[in-house]
Order: C-alpha cells, then structure tokens, then sequence
C-alpha cells in the first residue's frame, strides 16, 4: 500500500517520532494534542506511541551497554556526538549479529533518561500538519486491510 499523496501532489516522507514536548515539523511527528480526537487520530496516537516505546527501548538498551552515553560522560563535544552514538550503534549491532549471550539475559529499562519531564509544545508547521494527516489517514487503512 503507498502512503498517502496530498492535495497539492505531497507525498509523506521520512520522518523521526517525537513527544509532546517537540515542535510538529516535516520531518519531526508528534502525536495530535487537541481533546476529543478523532477515531483514526486517536489510533496514530496510540500507535505512535507503540513505536516511541521502541525507540525509547533501544536508547535504553545502547546506555546499559556503552556507559559513555550516561551521565557527565553522555555531554561530550556537539560535533563527536553523532560519530560516537554512530559508534555505539554499530557495535551493537555487530554484538547481536554475533548473538552476545553475556547481555541477552540483562533486563533493559525504557527509562533511559532519569531527570526528563515531558512537556507539550504548541508550535507546528503549516506543512507538517498535513504531513501527519496523511500519515494518519495511510494508518486508518491500514486497519481496514487487515484479515
């Protein structure tokens, strides 16, 4: 099934999941804030929450493993830190591809920052709210597909 294409011939493109807390950009989700949504908004909703929690898991799951994403040591220079979270990830995943079993059995936590409280931003992009309305319409269909 393809993703949705707006009124003006936009299609809905790669994006990362955000919070509340996140402006709602074209490139940035977040989940419908207004009372009494919708069925299929409530249904992005509760599936973009489903994902976040993924999300939420594997940066849980890269802190436990590399101490150097926790605390004091998780603010190093702005410009390193995408090479070094890179880093992490990919030793990662080499460790499960060679299936590490002195870490399968280790519990991993979703809290993965202890001091977060999340808040709600009301700022979003004119763009991106059509973005997620389409998004929300493809995930709409994609219920009624199902057996």
């Amino acid at each position: 099934m393809e993703l949705p294409v707006g009124s003006a011939g936009s299609m809905v493109r790669e994006y990362i999941l955000g919070d509340a807390s996140y402006p709602l950009l074209p490139w940035l989700m977040t989940p419908y804030q207004e009372n009494d949504l919708s069925a299929e908004k409530a249904e992005f909703n509760k599936r973009h929450a489903a994902a976040r929690m993924v999300v939420q898991g594997a940066l849980a799951n890269l802190k436990e493993r590399w101490q150097v994403l926790k605390g004091e040591l998780w603010r190093p220079d702005k410009h390193r830190l995408p090479r070094i979270i890179y880093a992490c990830c990919l030793l990662t995943n080499i460790m499960i591809n060679l299936e590490d079993p002195v870490r399968d059995g280790m519990p991993t936590s979703h809290n993965h920052d202890n001091g977060y409280t999340q808040q709600v931003s009301n700022v979003a992009d004119d763009g991106a709210v059509t973005q997620r309305d389409l998004l929300c319409q493809y995930v709409s269909r994609l219920d009624s597909k199902l057996p």
